[in-house]
């Protein structure tokens, strides 16, 4: 299950010194063809690190034949002399590759305002090269992490071709893509305009629906590359469903993997007008400190669910809401229904079903629970 499972792509992932603990921090993934299609998306966030400035840039024309990543330091506002060293990474690998500098995609992940020690990084790349092999997926899926407890990889299969796929996120995880590195891999034949429309289509109900805690990071990156070394053209709508798999599962592992998290809460909202309706709802809730506070504690306290909603500029009755909560409906019509002394919260799947009345739309967010671990991991985050 790695990056490496299509055809066409090595990697590998080894320790450069950048993180203390000695633990593998640069990862590498080539296409070596026969085709360099590919598609990237980045963070929404308009304080963007250096390997975003630069790799958006790169990945413009839609040719990508490498990713090279780091873990250990986010290089985000370390000033000019920290996109010189994503550029020169860039031509490192492009050096090594044989290919130009244009067609490398960088990322990098951990603190911002830590400049990463550039011959450090630039020897990474070297080892990284060196080492690339056909099952050196999950190497390079250990490389990326950071607060992450595991590693996070996906394959999917279609017929005669297959998806491959990394994720790195634990924390920080908002929508425009979640606090997280993802490079996905296929060995379909499929040109970068089709692999543009199926990536937005697969991120847009997948990662951009990952509401953690509200925050969003400076170096999102999730970068799709087609080696086409399968000789098979799926449909796009194969292909994007498989896609959209993929994606939902890295998602499900990323929620799961929350920074101190108890419980993985799915929010579903129905009867919306619009899905932008339903969406504003599900994040409204999502990202209400008291509602996660209350799941941490296993209280069912759905008024703070309606509160939320609350919030809002959908459209509903204030009067008319119902509220359910591991399916039972704890509150009707905006009043007092089953007895919230039903409601199981002791397993870490928890489910809220919000049914607004005002439409046939419906949309799901993924969250977790505030813990008292949350807390203490990020406040210490930086020491």
């Amino acid at each position: 299950m790695s990056v490496t499972h299509p055809a066409g792509f090595t990697a590998s992932g080894v320790p450069a010194g950048l993180k203390s603990t000695g633990a593998k921090d640069v990862a590498l993934v080539v296409n070596h063809g026969p085709r360099f299609d590919a598609a990237t998306v980045f963070t929404a966030n308009r304080c963007k690190a250096n390997p975003v400035l630069w790799s958006e840039q790169a990945a413009k024309d839609g040719t990508v034949r490498a990713v090279v990543l780091n873990s250990g330091g986010a290089n985000c506002y370390t000033g000019p002399d920290g996109f010189q060293t994503t550029h020169a990474v860039a031509e490192r690998v492009a050096e090594h590759a044989g290919i130009g500098a244009v067609d490398v995609v960088v990322c990098s992940t951990g603190l911002i305002g830590l400049a990463n020690p550039r011959e450090k990084v630039l020897a990474g790349v070297d080892e990284a090269y060196a080492g690339l092999a056909a099952d050196g997926g999950t190497a390079a899926a250990e490389a990326i992490m950071t607060t992450d407890s595991v590693s996070k990889e996906v394959v999917v299969e279609g017929a005669g071709w297959s998806i491959g796929g990394m994720a790195k996120g634990a924390g920080m995880l908002a929508p425009q893509l979640a606090t997280m590195l993802v490079v996905l891999t296929t060995d379909a034949v499929v040109d970068a305009a089709d692999l543009d429309r199926a990536l937005r289509a697969a991120t847009r109900v997948s990662f951009d629906r990952l509401d953690s805690d509200g925050c969003m990071s400076t170096n999102d990156t999730v970068s799709l590359m087609a080696s086409g070394a399968s000789g098979i053209t799926p449909t796009p709508e194969d292909f994007t469903e498989a896609l959209t798999q993929a994606c939902t599962d890295l998602t499900m592992q990323l929620l799961k993997d929350a920074e101190g998290a108890d419980h993985e809460i799915a929010i579903t909202v129905l009867g919306a007008a619009s899905e932008a309706d339903a969406l504003e709802v599900g994040r409204s809730i999502a990202r209400s400190n008291l509602f996660k506070a209350a799941i941490f504690g296993q209280d069912p306290n759905w008024g703070r669910v309606l509160a939320s909603v609350g919030t809002t500029s959908a459209a509903f009755d204030p009067a008319d809401l119902d509220v359910a909560m591991n399916g039972v409906w704890v509150c009707r019509e905006s009043t007092p229904a089953e007895d919230p002394a039903g409601v199981d919260l002791s397993g870490r799947e928890v489910s809220v079903t919000v049914d607004l009345k005002s439409g046939p739309e419906r949309a799901t967010i993924w969250t977790n629970d505030l813990t008292h671990a949350y807390v203490h991991e990020n406040s210490a985050y930086s020491s």
